[in-house]
């Protein structure tokens, strides 16, 4: 069985691309990350996903990514910004470098796995503005990729970086999930780390606004549910 590494942060697409990578028949290995994130309370939902495919192994690394700061989600003197699914501008919650740095890990691992893929939630629709998620970056760093590593430098061997939710709105990425059985109920969204999510913020209004468009009911608690 051909091995994938998952990126799984214990959110909605993430979640969702735990599913795509399980419905395509991989030994599935998902790599999550405690970056000192305000929202760490991801993690605990990354732990019951994991569970719930039965993974062999669930690699957590620890980085301090707060030591750089920068970012609403790991800089507590930035407040996380109220919710705007129409903004222009990259929002305080962009991590800089985040995505780089997780998919550098996550290349390192598949290479010592001798996983051919490696599966991550991006999106470049219903997203935030993140300069990291587009598929612009992915594909540049699949280009960086193949030069960094003995996989593919030395042994003839292809990691390919999977981006199944890259194209689609996030009521689409909702009915993907449901139609794969993915269990929403175990993801946490919201960027404010409570044990509700707050309803307000970026990632709760995409996520409420997937559900809604949808037709399908969000099973996680939440403070308020207006968008």
């Amino acid at each position: 069985m051909e091995k994938a590494v998952v990126l799984l942060s214990g959110g909605l697409d993430s979640c969702t691309c735990m599913a795509v990578a399980k419905s395509k028949g991989y030994d599935v290995y998902p790599i999550s990350f405690n970056y000192h994130q305000r929202h760490s309370i991801e993690l605990e939902g990354a732990k019951k996903i994991a569970a719930f495919y039965g993974v062999k192994r669930h690699l957590i690394i620890e980085t301090n990514m707060d030591a750089i700061g920068g970012s609403a989600l790991t800089d507590k003197k930035i407040e996380v910004p109220e919710g705007d699914t129409h903004r222009t501008d990259v929002p305080d919650t962009y991590v800089p470098a985040r995505n780089l740095i997780f998919l550098s890990y996550a290349v390192g691992y598949a290479e010592v796995l001798g996983a051919s893929h490696v599966y991550i939630g991006v999106n470049s629709v219903d997203y935030s503005g993140y300069p990291d998620c587009r598929p612009e970056f992915i594909q540049r760093f699949q280009e960086l990729s193949d030069y960094a590593t003995t996989a593919t430098a030395v042994k003839g061997k292809h990691i390919t970086i999977e981006t199944p939710l890259q194209n689609l709105s996030k009521a689409e990425i909702v009915k993907l999930g449901v139609k794969l059985g993915a269990p929403y109920e175990f993801t946490h969204s919201c960027y404010k780390g409570g044990e509700k999510a707050c309803g307000v913020c970026d990632s709760c209004k995409l996520r409420l606004e997937g559900f809604r468009e949808a037709g399908v009911e969000d099973p996680i608690a939440y403070e308020t549910r207006d968008i």
